[in-house]
């Protein structure tokens, strides 16, 4: 099956992108709105680069958009981290990958985001499922998190030297984790 696999970022891409590369034909897409800090975005998006390269897959990148995201989650600013704020932001990004995903001729699509230990699967989950029946396309559901998935995902980053954030990519989300 040929997959378009939304990458939050290099670290997240590893361990999804090892798991489906010998099953389907992949190609991945950087697509993070979210990150609403210019430097942040471009040291991710670098860093996903650096991981196409490494692993010889090929990248897809989509306008950077934070005006977008900001008008879409408008309003939920004070929302508890992971939920109302967050699961627009889920659904912004996935949407955008499905779009592509069905105008480039593949047959579904898959997100890296289930791979934080911080994000619930069933709802990212449940997103993807309505955004493919949406666009007539297949959504392949994931917990990537699951069978050591990001204790994988920390172990390849340091062997490959990945840069790994702490947070997100928002300033809510930054917040949030400086005040633990």
């Amino acid at each position: 099956m040929k997959l378009l696999l939304h990458a939050c970022c290099a670290p997240d891409t590893t361990i999804p992108y090892h798991r489906l590369k010998n099953e389907h034909e992949l190609t991945c897409l950087f697509y993070n709105p979210n990150i609403d800090e210019k430097d942040e975005y471009e040291k991710r998006r670098r860093e996903v680069e650096k991981l196409s390269r490494l692993w010889d897959f090929e990248l897809l990148e989509l306008e950077y958009g934070v005006d977008k995201w900001k008008k879409a989650v408008e309003g939920l600013e004070q929302e508890p981290e992971g939920e109302r704020r967050c699961w627009v932001c889920y659904r912004l990004r996935l949407e955008m990958t499905a779009k592509l995903a069905k105008k480039l001729g593949y047959d579904g699509f898959v997100t890296t985001l289930t791979i934080s230990p911080h994000k619930k699967a069933e709802k990212i989950n449940a997103i993807g499922k309505a955004l493919a029946d949406k666009y007539g396309i297949i959504y392949l559901e994931s917990d990537f998190k699951k069978k050591d998935g990001f204790k994988e995902s920390v172990e390849w980053s340091k062997k490959l030297r990945l840069y790994r954030q702490n947070y997100c990519g928002c300033n809510f989300s930054k917040r949030n984790f400086s005040r633990r």
